[in-house]
């Protein structure tokens, strides 16, 4: 521990100077003795404000209330900092004060490990409407596949808030200043979205460069255990981590949300949202494209979308993807049979999307859930033990099949 100690010392010392520096997002040695610069450790796609699939407080916003959000990150390093996004907002946010700490129950966080979020040195700072900010370097060492505890403290009313709607993990409020807490008797309410928090990016670390797991409610994990973190791209950060390849995997899924088709609840459609949501990561190498089956099952009810407009789509998130010189894997759509989204046609669209990824050589790899999560007596339909009930999304077990049916050589 001494000797991990004085080397994490260390490491922040160099990170310290070459922030002090001017150079931030430039190279600061790593404790292995190589460059590393800013990494996202975890993510969240900001959403609009508004009604979504579970009781949330995005609309009516905040004033002199404390908001305290948990994450479990994906790869540890020796410093932090935390992104804010108020991309959403048509007002600027106000923040009276935020702290981050070392997560412990519910809404209590470790004694000793609260630190205070400064921009630009204050503690008090303002996010402009549209924009995201990054906060300052925090010194807090950071621990691989461990929980942060996110508290800010809101004092001037903020409007609409920017947010994200599926967080399948509770977040807390309280009145009043209550950043500071230790304890967390003051956190009386509870939603199971995330507001403002966008991003925690660590520095110093010696891991690989990061995956984004871009889509839809398959990646954001409905229908996982809530708080357990069991969604398919924290089951790989662990599956990952246990081989020892360490690798930040980066959860960008949107419930309902489409490739081809915005929408004020679900989302901006992929194509629009990838560039910032997936290529605008910190460190990202590898991006996994899970998305599409929305698109064909909403048409039922809504916008109709062809298959031929969907793989347009892809092929538009293929070319982002090589511009930015990031490496695409496409995953081919589960089966869904039995669910709200099946007949005749949506099942013919779901054939031929597939078709295309599975054969068309354009994606840099592909990981083959169609096939993967099958029911062995019927292709069409999930295999029961992965089906959460609804016959279109998947249990903790179907997650952990998704993990581990990507294979490790296909990251860069």
């Amino acid at each position: 521990m001494r000797v991990l100690s004085r080397r994490i010392a260390s490491t922040l010392a160099l990170v310290l100077a070459a922030v002090t520096a001017g150079s931030g997002a430039a190279l600061a040695e790593s404790a292995a003795g190589g460059p590393r610069g800013w990494a996202a450790t975890w993510a969240a796609s900001p959403q609009r404000p508004g009604v979504n699939y579970t009781p949330n407080w995005s609309r009516e916003g905040f004033s002199q209330q404390t908001v305290r959000q948990v994450v479990r990150v994906s790869v540890g390093g020796v410093a932090a900092r935390v992104r804010l996004s108020n991309v959403y907002g048509t007002t600027p946010l106000k923040v009276a004060g935020a702290t981050v700490a070392r997560t412990a129950d519910g809404a209590a966080v470790r004694r000793g490990s609260v630190r205070h979020l400064t921009v630009n040195g204050a503690r008090a700072f303002t996010v402009p409407a549209g924009a995201e900010i990054a906060s300052d370097l925090v010194p807090l060492p950071v621990e691989a596949l461990g929980s942060l505890t996110v508290t800010l403290y809101l004092a001037e009313p903020t409007g609409p808030a920017t947010y994200h709607a599926q967080a399948i993990a509770p977040s807390y409020r309280a009145s009043g200043d209550h950043r500071a807490d230790v304890g967390g008797a003051a956190f009386t309410e509870t939603t199971v979205s995330w507001y403002y928090l966008s991003g925690v990016d660590v520095i110093g670390g010696t891991h690989r460069r990061g995956v984004v797991a871009f889509g839809d409610s398959l990646t954001d994990g409905y229908g996982s255990t809530p708080g357990a973190d069991n969604r398919y791209p924290d089951e790989l950060a662990e599956r990952l981590a246990a081989a020892g390849r360490p690798r930040a995997v980066l959860n960008q899924g949107i419930g309902g949300n489409r490739v081809t088709v915005d929408s004020a609840q679900l989302g901006d459609k992929g194509t629009s949202r990838f560039r910032r949501d997936a290529l605008g990561q910190p460190g990202v190498g590898t991006v996994i494209v899970l998305e599409g089956i929305n698109d064909i099952g909403m048409s039922r009810t809504s916008t109709d979308v062809s298959a031929r407009q969907v793989i347009a789509g892809h092929r538009e998130l293929i070319r982002q993807a090589r511009a930015g010189g990031v490496r695409v894997i496409g995953a081919t759509l589960p089966p869904m049979k039995g669910s709200q989204y099946y007949d005749a046609v949506s099942e013919a669209k779901r054939d031929e999307v597939n078709a295309w990824i599975r054969t068309s050589g354009e994606y840099d790899a592909v990981v083959d859930l169609d096939r993967v999560l099958a029911s062995s007596s019927d292709g069409d339909q999930l295999d029961p033990a992965y089906d959460s009930g609804d016959h279109l999304h998947l249990n903790d077990a179907g997650y952990r099949a998704v993990a581990y049916a990507v294979d490790p050589a296909d990251l860069r």
